[in-house]
């Protein structure tokens, strides 16, 4: 039976209902929590974060997958707690965002060590909470070029993933061509990593998201909702019409199966502001309806939202 990673243990795929593939908790760089402004008490953050995963449910929402990695406010004593409570799945990960959020005691890391931490947050639990991450992230530092510490992330995340069967999703998908020679170099399959945000405001004309598809490669269309039409958007915004002109055009290509979607937005974001009105909710109140709009039937839509995402978790381990 092909089964996933969440808090509260392992399920089968088949109930993973309708997944978010690229969420956050809450999300905020290393140091935040020493914000006075911004960094929110655990009581502020329940109480913004339990109504719009409850909200995600009544929709039809079944599985949260949180991309928050170590050092970024991960809490998955407070996911489980979550999870129970709102009756959501709730998928847990490690690794970085990118190699300039580590600490220093990771970034001076060698990929054995870098390894031996993912497969044993995989197989053993993060920290003391006997949780296993169900996904590991990597990204691309500041500036648009894997940093040698990226690549060591990178090569680790490969082993582990070969290790563990889990799957990768990267926090940008610029710089592919590095991040695909060392994917093919330790022999990872390319159809167990999502490359992510393709469709943001600021790299969507830098991505070369066909030709990763072409390697292979799984599409992350996980920035809906970050629309310049937003009354304050962020940096990354993108208008709504071009993003979405930008995923029915990559589908409509014959590209169904590769492509997977997300709002990425933080329940309750720490240490900074966030970008209010935006949140995983997204999905089902715009998204979805334009996809309708826009002719796609629901077989299409089940497709992007529970078929891709389950096959993409389910934990598969090489030969």
């Amino acid at each position: 039976m092909s089964r996933v990673n969440t808090v509260l243990g392992q399920i089968p795929a088949e109930e993973l209902g309708l997944v978010a593939i690229h969420e956050h908790i809450g999300y905020g760089m290393p140091g935040s929590e020493l914000d006075t402004k911004w960094w929110k008490t655990p009581e502020q953050r329940y109480e913004e974060t339990v109504p719009k995963l409850r909200t995600f449910h009544e929709y039809g929402g079944g599985t949260f997958v949180d991309a928050t990695g170590i050092c970024n406010g991960r809490d998955v004593d407070y996911y489980k707690s979550l999870s129970a409570k709102t009756g959501v799945h709730i998928v847990a990960c490690t690794g970085f965002v990118g190699g300039d959020t580590a600490l220093p005691h990771f970034a001076r890391a060698d990929v054995d060590y870098l390894t031996r931490q993912f497969v044993h947050e995989i197989t053993v639990g993060i920290g003391d909470t006997g949780s296993l991450a169900g996904v590991i992230k990597v990204g691309v530092s500041r500036g648009g070029r894997m940093t040698d510490l990226d690549k060591r992330i990178y090569r680790a995340a490969a082993r582990a993933s070969l290790t563990t069967g889990v799957p990768i999703l990267t926090h940008l998908a610029i710089d592919a061509e590095n991040a695909i020679a060392i994917f093919n170099e330790e022999g990872l399959p390319l159809d167990r990593v999502l490359f992510g945000h393709v469709d943001d405001g600021v790299n969507a004309d830098k991505t070369r998201d066909v030709w990763i598809a072409e390697q292979g490669g799984r599409i992350g269309f996980d920035t809906f909702g970050y629309e310049t039409e937003l009354p304050d958007p962020p940096f990354w915004a993108r208008p709504r019409q071009e993003r979405l002109d930008h995923f029915l055009r990559f589908i409509g290509d014959g590209r169904l199966h590769q492509v997977l979607a997300s709002a990425d937005a933080n329940c309750s974001p720490l240490g900074w502001p966030g970008v209010k009105g935006h949140t995983v909710n997204y999905i089902f109140e715009d998204l979805i309806p334009d996809l309708r709009a826009a002719g796609l039937d629901e077989a299409a839509i089940k497709t992007i939202f529970v078929d891709n995402p389950a096959d993409f978790l389910t934990l598969q381990k090489s030969s």
